[in-house]
């Protein structure tokens, strides 16, 4: 297992824009007057907006070395924090088709497919060791954090579906185990590949759309309006997992990867098959039934889910078809 790291609270990232500049500048001095406001022409999905929304979400979570607490809640943070999300979240309205039908939404992505294009059909075939590190790299910005965004969700529920969404929770924090937590076995991956397995050691080489999957989950985590949102997305990510990580198992063999590496992906097999049934009837079913409300919501999530991780799977596949690494230099 991987040294627990000494100093958990990572560095602020390298902007790559007037608005990511403005956030580390004033996240670095304190000093938030004067924050910009974002032009009407900004891309929703351009990196610039996308790494200044993660680095204000990240406050968050563990915050940054030298960075005062405290800003988690500065009214002018959180405005600029807003004026972000709107794009983005203006993008997905209007990118994923609505619907209402959340028990067909999850038949459908319950229907294991026999042939795909995403990642895990690649390295089942074809893709190199190299390219599937670089996989790891990506997907890093997610597992490090496993089941923190979803986390934000629990006091928004009640009664069984909040029993139930705790009971996949504890199995994503390693059932009181340690180092059984999700994100210690990443960072065992990560370490067990050569690569870096400090929290946040990838946030300056990712894609703008590999950020984007990782600010959906934040952005519908803290805001209770869009509870039922993170409900699909999380059943989403659960039902669409297990056959995924089976695919990524037989590319990890193919390719001779390091035990770390199998154990993370084979865990996961194992673990969210049965997270599957518990998050449609027990959680999604639940929540549903007490609020039907929210159906719409659960759809979107789950749709904006397979929206964004698509773009990020393209842009990852693209590089790799030219012979090019998907990491940004």
């Amino acid at each position: 297992m991987t040294a627990p790291p000494t100093v958990l609270a990572p560095s602020l990232p390298s902007a790559c824009g007037p608005l990511s500049e403005a956030v580390v500048t004033a996240l670095s001095s304190g000093r938030t007057v004067g924050l910009p406001d974002v032009p009407a022409d900004t891309d929703p999905l351009g990196r610039d907006l996308q790494l200044a929304l993660y680095t204000l979400y990240e406050l968050h979570y563990r915050g940054f070395a030298g960075v005062d607490a405290d800003l988690e809640w500065d009214p002018e943070v959180l405005r600029l924090r807003r004026a972000l999300e709107t794009p983005f979240l203006d993008h997905l309205r209007d990118a994923v088709e609505p619907g209402d039908d959340a028990v067909a939404e999850m038949d459908a992505l319950s229907v294991e497919a026999t042939s795909g294009t995403g990642p895990s059909w690649y390295f089942k075939e074809e893709g190199t060791w190299d390219q599937l590190r670089e996989y790891f790299a990506h997907r890093s910005l997610y597992h490090l954090k496993e089941g923190d965004p979803h986390a934000f969700t629990i006091p928004r529920l009640q009664g069984q579906a909040k029993a139930s969404f705790v009971a996949v929770e504890f199995d994503e924090f390693g059932g009181g185990r340690g180092e059984r937590v999700h994100q210690q076995l990443w960072a065992d991956l990560m370490s067990a590949a050569g690569l870096d397995p400090t929290y946040l050691g990838y946030l300056d080489r990712v894609s703008a759309e590999t950020l984007s999957t990782v600010n959906l989950m934040s952005l519908i985590g803290l805001h209770r309006s869009l509870r039922g949102a993170a409900i699909g997305h999380f059943a989403a990510i659960e039902i669409t997992s297990s056959p995924g990580s089976a695919r990524l198992v037989a590319g990890l063999h193919r390719l001779g990867a390091p035990q770390e590496c199998v154990h993370f992906y084979a865990e996961h097999v194992e673990a969210d098959a049965v997270h599957e049934q518990v998050m449609r009837h027990d959680v999604v079913g639940d929540l549903l039934r007490r609020e039907p409300h929210l159906a719409s919501d659960v759809v979107f999530g789950m749709r904006a889910l397979d929206h964004l991780d698509e773009l990020a799977a393209e842009k990852m596949l693209a590089a790799w078809g030219r012979g090019e690494s998907s990491l940004l230099p």
